[in-house]
């Protein structure tokens, strides 16, 4: 939804899911640096006023924030004074954990931050927008692998191909074509390996995909193509769950980055080629 805004020139966005589990399992998942890298980005947080909070969305993009006010499990409040990169606003974040009847809870982050002009309102606007995926892998954290550990693999490959033939290239190796929620699916061919039960398909015009895996582990992952800096980004993350998933991780990596090199190999003289 567009930027909100009051009387007093604060711009907000907010956005809130519901999801399992008590208050306090809950916090454990957005307010601890284990619990948040099992469902957003490789966090680590320092829980308490004047903490710190730094989430991890690639080699050289760590985003920083002083945690201000600290209550759990109920609400915790963050700033980041770099904002959404140079020149834009500091952005303030809370949280907060609401029960629920039935043994859920509604999770609600608020962005806010000071601005005389809109300049800047699409660009938070876009986080608002991106919340709903990692929601999705919070919500199946939680219903199905809560406390346990986390290791990520992060995948990215960038092509000047359209979106929806990057897309196909990647879905139909690892069986995704046409998938719908509930459809189980499986990879072939050279895909690497991937065993998985659909939980949602997105209805819009750049295709998302959220999945559970059995195969290459006990995870959660979500796929999707879309544009970036001229050119179509795809992006893979597996969620991996359990003890034992850092060996898998380790093992699994390397594969699936060879598998993506091949799909979408670099130009000459750019990096990766």
């Amino acid at each position: 939804m567009p930027t909100q805004k009051d009387p007093s020139g604060r711009r907000f966005i907010a956005v809130e899911t519901e999801v399992p589990g008590t208050p306090e399992e809950v916090w454990q998942a957005i307010a601890t640096g284990p619990g948040v890298t099992a469902w957003f980005v490789p966090t680590q947080i320092d829980g308490r006023a004047k903490g710190s909070i730094v989430a991890s969305f690639g080699p050289g993009m760590d985003s920083q924030s002083e945690i201000q006010e600290w209550e759990p499990p109920r609400r915790f409040t963050a700033m980041n004074d770099g904002g959404m990169g140079p020149g834009s606003p500091a952005m303030a974040t809370e949280w907060t954990v609401e029960a629920k009847a039935g043994g859920t809870c509604r999770v609600r982050v608020v962005h806010s931050w000071f601005a005389d002009t809109d300049n800047w309102d699409k660009q938070f606007e876009s986080v608002e927008q991106g919340w709903p995926a990692f929601f999705r892998i919070l919500k199946g954290y939680l219903t199905h692998f809560r406390g346990q550990s986390c290791r990520q693999v992060q995948l990215m490959a960038f092509t000047p191909v359209a979106k929806d033939k990057a897309w196909a290239e990647v879905a139909q190796p690892l069986g995704l074509v046409g998938a719908s929620a509930g459809q189980s699916v499986k990879s072939s061919g050279d895909g690497p390996r991937f065993a998985a039960i659909v939980e949602y398909v997105s209805p819009g015009a750049s295709p998302e995909i959220t999945v559970r895996l059995d195969q290459p582990a006990p995870g959660m992952a979500h796929l999707a193509t879309m544009p970036m800096g001229g050119q179509v980004c795809v992006y893979i993350c597996l969620y991996l769950y359990g003890d034992g998933a850092g060996a898998v991780a380790a093992r699994e990596e390397p594969l699936w980055q060879a598998w993506l090199g091949r799909l979408f190999p670099a130009p000459v003289g750019q990096p990766g080629a």
